[in-house]
């Protein structure tokens, strides 16, 4: 029976090998601490954490998510440790919640490896506080038993940490949280959160145990609540589909009007394109391909925490066979290992044929709704462009890429991402761990890296209406003529690219006064008295070979639009390498970690803080011989023409 402590109150654990749960309604950074019997921390090598995720019996995430497992075996810990203080922190960053108040309470679990609830307890009563003593288990007289805490630190980590006798807490503090902000920059936008009757559910769902075992989760843990709706353009937050768009009403979608007869019973819904809620097909499209997304993560995430309880529980079978002398002689160790194979390969393959349900019918869907995608979110081969006219109003999202997981390969998530840009991009031309990186030339890459950000320039450039965007260039050395070709040909850039360290300070000096000039009249309320010639449009700055030709007022510039360019229609997208930035030391860090990175080749760098997997992301192509993006350009081009005389 399940024991729902609350604050202050103990329960006895009956076995050391455990899972410790995590449930919040927005990402949290989870960790623990090794205390010894007055609960001091004696150094940092006590500590579990993202930038350092395993220490003797105890394992913690790798980065900030909703939902975490901490993987605990208390026979393994040192014999000097009496206490285990799992912590909760809230990640720093422009967007993040500041409080705990400010978010639905953190649900904690303590299970056995098979799934059975221990003990829960859930963090009610925080307010002020941005990292908070979740719970602990301590040893007392030989028995190990769990404690719910819940002791909050307006201070942070730094604070509980000192709280807890680490010497260097603020050092320590610091580093957790640049390596979770490193995760952050590299995580994909979690997907609006969608309630079962928001989906039409797979058939299968995840495989069932047999023998007592429980269900295979989806995903792990219990489902937290959603939190209030937040602003327009915060999907971060986790939070349901926010639909105050400058250009959309705010009250609730209609649902998608009837185009499929039902399916009979027993038999899987027909996929229809559009079938989502939204006040336009683009809009149905784009929540339709989020639900593909988390319908995709969670599937997975259900087929492996399968597997996961399968080897653990063959794990438990032969360590209690084994465990006997007398089984070790004879036939009896033999069947014993054999049994619990048996019973390992039932439980994985029924989750692989769940799985391979729900990849077919997401394979099913994919099929019906790529065709339907409108330009914005369509790839280049998509015959859609074909028929491309210049729009009249930007769309709602714009496709940079698709998305894969290893079960799934030739499944592919269109990434999208929404328009105006909240935050700019950075193509990272380095030699990265993947294996396509390894595998191309450095040459090679720093050209493709220019190609994908010369695609994306066309894709925004294609998407807006003729007069609303502008792309201007920097390229100090003037080594990307070649990939640049296409816009420099079709005449679609604001000017010729610019090279040399005069004409970067030129560039910059010119976008940094469009962003004071526009912030100025904004908060004066009188955008009517912005200066004649200053360009309205939406502003994209492309930098390539950073930082060759930036001195340190132009670094500081270009940080500068980083942060408050967005905000006002001045994006970033950066070509560099980032082992190239580290010349400038920590000074770049907000800019590396502020920018959402891509790769010109497929790289799994993509993390989901909601489930914890890590999505392989691939740049989007024009088909080999295609001309496509070149057609594409030169529509645009005479659209432009057209529209000044």
């Amino acid at each position: 029976m399940t024991a729902e402590l609350v604050r202050g109150q103990n329960h006895t654990l009956p076995q050391t090998r455990l899972e410790i749960r995590v449930s919040a309604g927005s990402p949290v950074v989870a960790g623990a601490t090794l205390g010894d019997e007055r609960g001091t921390v004696r150094g940092a090598e006590w500590i579990a954490h993202p930038a350092s995720h395993r220490v003797p019996g105890l394992e913690v995430s790798r980065q900030a998510a909703a939902d975490h497992r901490l993987a605990v075996d208390l026979d393994a810990l040192p014999g000097s440790v009496h206490r285990v203080t799992v912590l909760l922190a809230l990640p720093l960053g422009p967007g993040q919640p500041a409080r705990f108040g400010a978010v639905a309470a953190p649900f904690v679990a303590v299970t056995g490896l098979d799934g059975t609830e221990i003990a829960t307890f859930t963090l009610t009563g925080l307010d002020t506080e941005s990292a908070v003593s979740a719970l602990e288990l301590y040893r007392r007289q030989g028995v190990w038993k769990v404690r719910a805490v819940g002791q909050g630190y307006a201070a942070g980590l730094a604070g509980m940490l000192a709280d807890q006798g680490v010497a260097e807490a603020a050092e320590v503090a610091a580093s957790i949280q640049e390596a979770v902000a490193s995760g952050l920059a590299r995580s994909v936008t979690p997907p609006p959160r969608t309630s079962d009757g928001e989906r039409v559910r797979h058939p299968g769902g995840p495989p069932a145990s047999g023998d007592g075992g429980p269900a295979a989760p989806a995903p792990p843990g219990p489902a937290p609540a959603p939190p209030d709706p937040a602003p327009a353009r915060t999907e971060t937050s986790g939070g349901p589909v926010n639909y105050a768009h400058p250009r959309r009403q705010t009250s609730a979608p209609p649902p998608p009007p009837p185009t499929a007869p039902p399916a009979a019973p027993g038999q899987p819904a027909q996929p229809v394109a559009g079938d989502a809620t939204g006040w336009s097909m683009d809009e149905r499209l784009y929540n339709q391909i989020w639900g593909m997304f988390e319908d995709l993560a969670r599937a997975v995430a259900a087929y492996r925490s399968a597997v996961d309880f399968a080897e653990s529980r063959m794990d438990q079978e032969l360590d209690r066979a084994l465990s006997d002398p007398r089984s070790r002689i004879g036939g009896a160790g033999d069947r014993a290992r054999e049994e619990a194979r048996a019973k390992h390969d039932e439980l994985t393959g029924r989750a692989r044929e769940a799985l391979e349900r729900d990849l077919a019918q997401l394979a099913a869907e994919s099929a019906v709704v790529e065709p339907a995608l409108p330009a914005a979110y369509a790839g280049w081969g998509n015959p859609v462009w074909h028929g491309y006219r210049v729009p009249m109003e930007i769309p709602m999202a714009l496709r940079i890429g698709d998305l894969h997981l290893p079960e799934g390969i030739g499944l592919r998530i269109p990434l999208l991402v929404r328009l105006p840009l909240e935050r700019g991009i950075w193509v990272d031309s380095g030699r990265t761990a993947s294996e396509a990186a390894a595998a191309t030339p450095g040459d090679r890459l720093r050209t493709l890296a220019m190609e994908t950000a010369v695609a994306l320039a066309a894709r925004l450039l294609a998407v807006y209406p003729a007069d609303e965007f502008s792309v201007h260039v920097i390229d100090p050395a003037g080594s990307a003529a070649g990939p640049l070709a296409p816009l420099v040909d079709a005449g679609v850039l604001a000017g010729p690219p610019t090279a040399g360290a005069e004409g970067v300070s030129s560039v910059l000096a010119h976008l940094t006064r469009r962003v004071d000039l526009v912030q100025m009249a904004i908060r004066a309320g009188a955008s009517d008295a912005l200066p004649p010639d200053l360009d309205t449009a939406e502003q994209l700055l492309i930098v390539n070979d950073f930082p060759h030709g930036f001195d340190d007022r132009a670094v500081t510039q270009l940080r500068y639009l980083a942060d408050e360019g967005p905000s006002v229609g001045v994006h970033l997208l950066m070509v560099a390498d980032r082992e190239d930035t580290r010349a400038y030391g920590p000074v770049l860090d907000p800019l590396w970690r502020s920018l959402l990175r891509i790769t010109p080749v497929a790289d799994d760098h993509l993390a989901d803080p909601w489930v914890g997997h890590a999505w392989t992301y691939e740049p989007l192509r024009a088909p080999q011989g295609s001309r496509v993006l070149e057609q594409v350009l030169a529509l645009v081009a005479a659209a432009r023409r057209a529209g000044y005389r």
